[in-house]
């Protein structure tokens, strides 16, 4: 099976790496020469869309947003134009589910099948391979194409038709950034009160308040390390898609909507690039 991955930024990168590593054919394509570079170094071939499209039995992408996946499929020059019938499209990105299901509606004309399949965990599982996807589409296909899946991550789950994978990563994202906002909120209180945010956090970790988030950021946040896993830009996004979504579907979201609040009051201060722990500061 040939592989096209479209994609190589700083969850991309590593999750092609991993496909290599397990053995598949991929042929990779990204805007940024030196992520392909190290990607070819690695063992993949490089190649432009229309290529891929032509020659690939799977084209897989790993972009921002919706907007570009639509771009890449059916643009101008898009993945449509190019695919063969027959042939299977997964997108890994993080996207509005009504998009999903616009661009799985366009390939199905062309006998293309699609999932989506988000997913979670960040940089540090992409590199080891043990992300989770949320993938949604026909469980036939999804059959087929666990095995790349789990090339990259620890846990694949089938939610649903196309749009599911997507709908259960906004539900996702809505939990990991209420999660952050409220460690962030209960650490500066501790610092504040003149109590040592590291004794607090061993007194509370192992109780209801202990979560993955919590054991995942809060040794950062004490530590001052906003290295970004996952920037401040890309939650924003996440959360938008999740309110525009909510809006859709008549779900009220007003946590989420503070916390989005919060995260473009960072974004104005400069703060994009960087991880978001949104109230804590040293």
């Amino acid at each position: 099976m040939k592989i096209g991955f479209i994609g190589l930024g700083i969850m991309g990168k590593p999750m092609a790496k991993n496909l290599l590593k397990a053995g598949y054919d991929l042929t990779v394509n990204d805007l940024v020469k030196e992520a392909v570079d190290e990607v070819v170094a690695a063992g993949a071939k490089s190649a432009g869309k229309e290529e891929i499209g032509k020659t690939c039995d799977l084209v897989m992408t790993m972009v921002p947003d919706g907007p570009q996946v639509k771009e890449i499929v059916l643009g101008e020059k898009g993945l449509i134009n190019y695919m063969r019938r027959g042939t299977t499209f997964i997108d890994m990105s993080s996207i509005n589910p009504i998009t999903s299901r616009e661009i799985a509606a366009a390939l199905a004309e062309k006998g293309v099948e699609m999932l989506d399949a988000p997913v979670s965990g960040g940089e540090p599982k992409a590199i080891d391979g043990t992300l989770s996807f949320m993938v949604g589409g026909r469980k036939e296909v999804f059959d087929r194409f666990k095995p790349v899946l789990s090339a990259m991550g620890s846990s694949v789950v089938l939610c649903g038709d196309v749009g599911a994978g997507n709908t259960t990563k906004l539900a996702n994202q809505i939990i990991v950034a209420l999660n952050i906002a409220a460690c962030s909120e209960a650490f500066m209180l501790a610092k504040m009160a003149g109590v040592d945010p590291l004794l607090v956090f061993e007194a509370i970790r192992g109780g209801l308040a202990g979560s993955t988030v919590m054991e995942a950021k809060v040794p950062m946040m004490l530590e001052g390390n906003f290295k970004p896993g996952f920037k401040i830009d890309l939650h924003i996004k996440d959360l938008n898609n999740a309110l525009e979504c909510g809006h859709s579907v008549g779900a009220p979201l007003p946590l989420t909507s503070v916390v989005q609040d919060f995260l473009y009051n960072l974004r104005k201060d400069g703060r994009g690039q960087e991880m978001k722990y949104v109230l804590y500061r040293n």
